[in-house]
């Protein structure tokens, strides 16, 4: 059986007995969030017939090093997917803990109702076909929304947020089917439940985080109260119901409570206890939500009478017990953030000979991307770097689920290891980097400006870089001479260093061109683009892997990708040359006739127009060269890159079948 001490339970022997009287298999939809993530490793502490369900499990910070067989992808709005998961696993025991709209930065009503209400729908008709012996449905306290006062299960509903109204709507659906249809259906109305693993910006961890430094954090109103309820008291309130209620009440909603009014004034004298903290709360420096509300408590009696349950945690040792757990997980718990944004955006380190810079850009892009608020992913191409890059890209893949670890069988340039991130990437946007430091991640927050305000390219525009005089110069006449040469506007100054749209990204993985050259494609492909203007550094560590012939052949490639002039000019060059020829052809007749030599006169002139027109000749067939050189890659239709290793929720796979099934996964996720 799997352990994790993080979540082992503090439950009673007696509720132990009970999670393993459950029917198998079960599934815990919803199993990322808060709740579900607690129920399903506490259940799997038990037994090997518990799955986590839900949109993207191998995502999840709290399900990070979970065997991949337990974890199930699926978007309950979606009825043939919640079909065929069923259909699959037969589950007996069903705990939706799924939800939207709970948070604040959660506001899209119409995703609230489709999933709260029309999710619960579609996993009912389905268990209605199926078959189960229990469906437990997570409520919540706000379903009663005005009337919060110790309201039983009795009292009249009057949700005040389109969060509460799709609950209750889902509650009706529990308790229709369960009535009428017999389903084993129970809803639980949840209050204020805590405990390890909370979101980072919830009360009870902000109030922890603060308190282990000796303050208090932002507070609302004194008298806003909640009804707390321990995390491992709810958890165990879930299995009785599935034991219980499920069975003999049918569509029944019961209210988990402790039937306690705890106020935040409250809470900060029991924090300023434990936390020994020596100053006083200041209240009101932090405005009242929406929900907020001064008599928020619940009425547990009919979960007592019915399944026999009551909160055993009281709110002081519960604050006690998470505090610590947060000591102990403060490790794991430093690469947690938060997004308040619903987008989310990818990061496309192509690293070579960067060992050493690795773990410096990894941290500061966490933090920069953390300040952002926005959900992200890091992934880092090792493309057959000669030093340990796959190694630090592992150890960094093992503690933060954050981040994929890609390895390529051989080197195959930078280009092409961002085309390959950018296949496995499933953010709104992707940013392109180079492993050696030298595009600073603090400057992305200006990307993503750009973006929101309807940009769909944004590129480093490198108004200064940390180089030797000549190879500033060498650089800003390439980008010069190319953009002159070039078919399309490409900009100058401006290298791989950018933010990509998930449209435009999606057209430039289309393209079946093998030499890639992404500047110049993400130039070719149009859309709305704008300029950032940044300095750009030297490496972190070590020395360029550039020199000047490889910025030759750097220029070549951009050249002759994006352009046909070099044709043009030769054949240009070819008729001056013919002109040239007849008119020189033309006086030497005509100074025969009229000046007849004496003697042979003018060998060095045509030895010179020999070699002259000679070198021309080279240089225009090493062009026509170069272009068929290119027709020739292209023809062939080789991969533009082979994947040896991918490294994903903290485990590595190098065999192909295990890397074509994590890729395929990946992508499910980018789709949902």
């Amino acid at each position: 059986m799997e352990s994790d001490n993080f979540f082992l339970p503090n439950w009673e022997s007696g509720q132990v007995e009970e999670a393993c009287k459950l029917s198998g298999p079960i599934v815990v939809i919803g199993a990322s969030g808060f709740i579900g993530a607690n129920l399903f490793h506490s259940l799997r502490t038990l037994r090997n017939d518990v799955y986590a369900v839900s949109r993207n499990p191998q995502k999840s910070w709290r399900l990070s090093g979970t065997d991949t067989t337990k974890l199930i992808n699926l978007d309950i709005t979606d009825p043939e997917q919640v079909q065929h998961v069923f259909n699959n696993l037969k589950p007996q025991t069903i705990f939706n803990l799924s939800a939207y709209g709970a948070y604040a930065r959660q506001a899209d009503s119409q995703q609230i109702h489709l999933t709260n209400y029309i999710g619960t729908l579609n996993l009912i008709k389905s268990l209605m076909d199926t078959g189960c012996s229990a469906f437990v449905q997570a409520g919540t306290s706000s379903e009663y929304g005005l009337n919060c006062t110790f309201p039983d299960e009795q009292s009249e509903l009057i949700p005040n947020s389109d969060y509460a109204v799709s609950k209750v709507g889902a509650a009706y659906l529990v308790k229709y089917y369960g009535i009428v249809h017999n389903l084993p259906s129970a809803n639980l109305r949840l209050y204020s439940v805590y405990g390890p693993w909370e979101e980072r910006d919830r009360l009870i961890p902000t109030l922890i985080t603060f308190g282990l430094l000796g303050k208090y954090p932002k507070l609302v109103n004194p008298g806003i109260s909640r009804d707390f309820v321990y995390i491992d008291d709810c958890t165990s309130a879930l299995v009785k119901a599935a034991l219980t209620a499920c069975k003999t009440n049918p569509g029944v909603s019961v209210n988990i409570a402790s039937g306690k009014k705890t106020t935040l004034s409250d809470v900060a004298e029991t924090a300023k206890e434990l936390f020994k903290i020596q100053a006083d709360p200041l209240f009101g420096n932090m405005p009242n939500r929406k929900w907020d509300l001064t008599e928020w408590y619940g009425n547990p009696q009919l979960a007592r009478e019915l399944m026999g349950w009551e909160s055993r945690v009281s709110f002081k040792e519960g604050l006690k017990l998470t505090t610590e757990w947060e000591k102990e997980a403060a490790e794991r718990l430093k690469y947690v953030s938060t997004p308040v944004k619903d987008k989310k955006i990818t990061a496309i380190i192509a690293c070579y000979k960067d060992n050493q810079a690795i773990p410096f850009m990894y941290e500061r892009l966490s933090d920069t991307f953390r300040k952002t608020g926005y959900d992200y992913e890091i992934i880092f191409v090792n493309d057959a770097s000669p030093y340990n890059d796959e190694q630090v890209i592992s150890e960094i893949c093992s503690r933060d689920s954050h981040v994929i670890g890609i390895s390529h069988s051989r080197n195959f340039g930078s280009q092409s290891a961002f085309m390959s991130g950018m296949e496995l990437s499933t953010g709104d946007a992707v940013v392109l980097m180079d492993g050696d430091g030298q595009d600073p991640p603090e400057v992305i927050p200006d990307f993503i400006q750009k973006w929101e305000e309807g940009y769909e390219i944004v590129y480093g525009n490198r108004i200064k870089r940390d180089a030797p005089i000549h190879m500033q110069f060498l650089y800003k006449l390439f980008y010069r001479v190319f953009k002159k040469l070039s078919d399309v506007n490409i900009p100058v100054d401006a290298g791989d260093f950018s933010l990509i749209n998930r449209k435009a990204a999606d057209h430039m993985l289309k393209f079946s061109e093998k030499d890639i050259f992404i500047r110049g494609l993400r130039a070719w492909i149009g859309f709305r683009q704008i300029g950032v203007p940044y300095v750009r550094p030297e490496r972190l560590f070590g020395h360029s892997t550039n020199n000047f012939l490889k910025n030759i052949w750097w220029a070549k490639k951009g050249i002759f990708s994006f352009s046909t002039k070099p044709l043009q000019y030769i054949q240009t060059i070819g008729f001056l040359v013919f002109l040239i020829t007849v008119g020189l052809s033309a006086f030497y007749v005509i100074e025969y006739f009229i000046n007849p030599p004496e003697n042979a006169r003018g060998i060095p002139t045509l030895i010179l127009i020999m070699l002259g027109l000679g070198g021309i000749q080279l240089i225009s067939i090493s062009i026509l060269g170069d272009y068929i050189g290119k027709i020739i890659e292209e023809v062939k239709n080789r991969p533009k890159f082979i994947r040896d290793k991918i490294t994903y929720n903290g485990k590595t796979y190098s065999r192909q079948q295990e890397i074509n099934k994590v890729i395929s996964d990946i992508k499910k996720q980018g789709m949902i």
